[in-house]
């Protein structure tokens, strides 16, 4: 009878060892992946086009799939921006995540109540921005990369009159100096804003002792690549309504 009280009273382990429960779940899930695919390729055709021409390249020319999100961020932003400064400042900003994350509920797991902040980022610029520009460029891009709903028929003569225009311009500005000043004005501006208004939002929900803990070095590197995310929709938005193409303009670089 002891022995068995004992017996309840000790901990229960409930820990599973990767070898083998995990690994050999993963390898009976690739084996199947492996013969769905094998299956699905011999039974259908490979949507191949014909034979590469080079006097004939075609319209329009895309990039793949997984690369044309990027392909249409160069609609919105000067190529060194869209193709160089946001790419790196992607991989920075995964590379500093074990940084500036001082959460310590959910090491090792990631599930929604201990991380909704940091999911919903993720899901803010990956599913909503990264995929959503993929989406445009595959189903909304025809010819002369112009934008088409999915009803219309991709008209290889549609002409689309060349009608954007700089942000200084349409505020008046003529003079070249004062475009340049009124455009740094407007990004300073919006990043000012932008960290305010993160500032007080992180102040109102996580609270003063968090802001503390995390410190003036993690919270600016968060801020600054959460509004640098949040310029890809705001520079789409002036782009497609207002026809703005640039906010600063000057002969060594664009933004």
């Amino acid at each position: 009878m002891a022995e068995a009280v004992r017996e309840r009273r000790l901990p229960v382990d409930d820990k599973i060892h990767t070898w083998p429960h995990l690994v050999r779940m993963e390898f009976l899930v690739a084996l199947f992946v492996t013969v769905a695919l094998t299956l699905w390729a011999m039974m259908v055709d490979a949507p191949l086009e014909e034979p590469a021409n080079p006097t004939r390249t075609p319209n329009p020319s895309k990039a793949p799939w997984y690369f044309l999100g990027l392909q249409e961020m160069l609609v919105y932003f000067d190529p060194w921006h869209a193709g160089v400064v946001l790419p790196t400042l992607i991989i920075v900003g995964l590379m500093i995540i074990p940084y500036i994350d001082i959460n310590p509920k959910g090491n090792g797991y990631y599930c929604f109540k201990d991380r909704k902040y940091e999911i919903l980022t993720f899901f803010l610029g990956f599913h909503v921005l990264w995929i959503v520009t993929i989406i445009i460029g595959t189903f909304f891009r025809g010819p002369g990369w112009n934008l088409f709903w999915p009803w219309q028929h991709w008209d290889a003569h549609k002409v689309v009159a060349l009608t954007n225009v700089d942000l200084p311009y349409l505020f008046g500005f003529r003079d070249y100096w004062w475009s340049a000043i009124f455009g740094l004005m407007v990004i300073g501006a919006y990043f000012v804003l932008g960290l305010l208004a993160f500032y007080y939002w992180v102040l109102k929900v996580k609270g003063k002792e968090f802001l503390e803990r995390w410190g003036m070095v993690r919270f600016t590197l968060t801020a600054v690549i959460f509004v640098l995310m949040l310029s890809l929709p705001a520079k789409m938005f002036l782009r497609l309504v207002f026809n703005v193409k640039y906010i600063l303009v000057t002969p060594w670089i664009n933004i």
